[in-house]
């Protein structure tokens, strides 16, 4: 049985990036269903076509992305919004991902890269290089430590945030809302996979923290990264 395409909307306030994107992004299982150059064009036609994944870019004209980002991302549930962005700079990839972000990615991407990245949405993947998750997993723990240590809670080693780093980003993406109370659906619904698959990543998570229960490894979480919230 086919598979529809995935429906894109690009947000970019330089017509010409918004061309180049839209050709890198010629494929026959990816459609650019709409374009927009400033955050109120985006706010006005987002929510009423919602579309599969959202390329956004950081700056807008009299926006914050991230900030536009925050309020997107709970009128768009079924939406990944992915940050494109000539931006390499570690603050905005973390708030980028604190702000709910499915991925982050830099403009000098090639275009099957980019497809790719696209595509892996639709199967809840991060769109994300590994250099990139790798940061947001590494700062995941050292988050933790700089708690522990300002706490004086030091050679706790069950409690250390050290303990997320092996956890895949996919984990680290579903404990993040298993923390914020979000049901196996719920967390479902926003990654775009099934609940049986938000129960196998549980379990996994489960095994790799060497807890007993969803609610510890959510108290781990917090614990390693108090700024992190869904």
């Amino acid at each position: 049985m086919a598979v529809a395409p995935l429906r894109v909307m690009l947000v970019d306030d330089h017509a010409l990036v918004r061309s180049a994107v839209r050709q890198a992004l010629v494929a026959p299982d990816i459609e650019v269903v709409a374009e927009a150059a400033t955050a109120q064009e985006v706010l006005d036609v987002a929510p009423r076509l919602h579309p599969d994944v959202l390329l956004m870019d950081i700056n807008l004209p009299g926006a914050d992305g991230l900030s536009l980002l925050r309020e997107l991302v709970p009128r768009l549930p079924d939406t990944k919004i992915v940050m494109l962005t000539i931006s390499e700079d570690r603050r905005d990839l973390l708030q980028a991902m604190r702000n709910g972000a499915a991925g982050y990615l830099t403009k000098d991407l090639g275009p099957d890269a980019l497809q790719r990245a696209i595509r892996g949405t639709r199967t809840g993947d991060l769109a994300m290089s590994r250099a990139m998750a790798a940061i947001v997993v590494r700062e995941l723990a050292l988050g933790g430590r700089r708690e522990g240590s300002a706490a004086g809670a030091g050679g706790d080693a069950g409690g250390g945030g050290s303990a997320l780093a092996p956890l895949s980003g996919r984990e680290l993406e579903v404990l993040r809302y298993l923390s914020s109370g979000l049901t196996d659906r719920e967390i479902a619904e926003r990654l775009g996979i099934s609940p049986r698959t938000v129960e196998t990543h549980v379990g996994s998570v489960l095994h790799k923290l060497a807890v007993k229960n969803r609610a510890e490894a959510a108290a781990r979480f917090r614990d390693a990264s108090p700024g992190a919230s869904a």
